[in-house]
């Protein structure tokens, strides 16, 4: 019997502490986590890695999480995208509709776990 694949996901985060945070919790859920310090780094690791889901930060330096997202979409990628802020206030910009799911950023990541498993499971 072939083991199952497991699936990958790309962290795309300024601040390394939450990197290492979510590649430790989403690694112990049984994912193959890849991690990206900025959008530049994100686009090459989407190229080479091909990750099943993204979870992408809003506040980056340089390319910001939105402009990525927009970037991203445009060139028809379709894999799946959850936005994590600390702030909620981004949940009523329009664009960051474009994602589909919108975590915020808290220590507790179960919601976060959730979503993604709520995503690759309806893939």
């Amino acid at each position: 019997m072939e083991a199952k694949r497991k699936k990958k996901i790309l962290v795309v985060d300024d601040e390394e502490n939450i990197r290492l945070l979510y590649k430790e919790e989403l690694e112990d859920e049984g994912y193959q986590v890849v991690l990206a310090a900025n959008a530049d780094e994100a686009m090459d690791k989407i190229n080479r890695e091909q990750p099943d889901l993204i979870t992408l930060d809003i506040k980056m330096p340089g390319m910001d999480g939105i402009e990525f997202l927009r970037k991203l979409k445009e060139e028809k990628r379709s894999v799946p995208v959850i936005l994590c802020s600390a702030y909620g206030s981004y949940k009523q910009d329009f664009r960051v509709w474009a994602s589909d799911a919108y975590v915020v950023k808290s220590a507790d990541l179960r919601e976060l776990k959730m979503t993604i498993k709520e995503i690759l499971n309806a893939a």
